[in-house]
């Protein structure tokens, strides 16, 4: 964990950001366009100080209205491209630690993991102390007026990785963003990133937090910029 801390303190933005030699496994969100509300996840895995694909493109749905540069590790904004702000319905684009799983049985991954109950809540209300944060409301003061309930009906969160976007809790930079199950419609989020229930299990298995894994995310076209040495890798679609 101390080296997830030490790396997303501070979001750095940069013309071109150099993974960590500790990183050996990556999960690389690419989608179309700034406002696509479809995309693709690959695996990636560093051997012999080369990164290559694992398995087959996994078919994911972002934020309705897109992507925006989030507040993680790095960033390479422009003027004109859109940033990530409270409830705009876009998912952040950047690069994010991935500190822990949830889900709502006992853990069945090796992983840093933190089971949800029916008093679980992650906190969206820019003005409250627990802002950004997954709480128990038995524990803390009910400071807070907007929420997302963490086990619910349609089983959404039932598996789910937690994404360290906005980690200094800056109010209205966005919060509660997660890897989950989508949708049975296959709509797009509301800004995090969905895929099958089997897809998510199947990435979950794979992640291993001695590999420090680092979740990438961008429109195609800005990958050369915020991460070059990925740039020249053949990704099928």
């Amino acid at each position: 964990m101390r080296f997830w801390m030490l790396i997303f303190l501070t979001t750095l933005s940069v013309s071109a950001w150099e993974i960590p030699s500790a990183t050996r496994q990556l999960l690389l969100v690419l989608s179309p366009t700034w406002t696509a509300s479809e995309a693709r996840l690959y695996r990636l895995e560093r051997r012999g100080g080369k990164w290559r694909s694992v398995g087959t493109p996994i078919p994911v749905k972002i934020g309705a209205n897109g992507m925006g540069w989030g507040e993680g590790i790095a960033t390479a904004p422009r003027t004109g491209e859109p940033k990530k702000r409270e409830g705009d319905r876009r998912s952040p684009a950047g690069v994010f630690a991935l500190p822990f799983f949830f889900g709502e049985s006992q853990s069945r991954f090796t992983y840093p993991y933190r089971r949800m109950d029916a008093d679980s809540r992650c906190v969206d209300d820019r003005h409250s102390r627990s802002y950004n944060r997954i709480v128990d409301r038995r524990q803390v003061s009910t400071d807070y007026r907007s929420f997302e309930r963490m086990v619910f009906p349609s089983g959404l969160y039932r598996y789910g990785i937690f994404v360290a976007h906005n980690p200094r809790r800056l109010p209205g930079k966005g919060s509660c963003i997660f890897l989950h199950i989508r949708k049975k419609s296959g709509a797009a989020t509301v800004g995090c990133t969905a895929m099958r229930e089997a897809d998510l299990l199947r990435v979950m298995q794979w992640l291993d937090a001695a590999k420090h894994p680092l979740l990438i995310q961008v429109p195609r076209s800005i990958l050369p910029r915020l991460v070059p040495e990925l740039s020249r890798l053949s990704l099928e679609d």
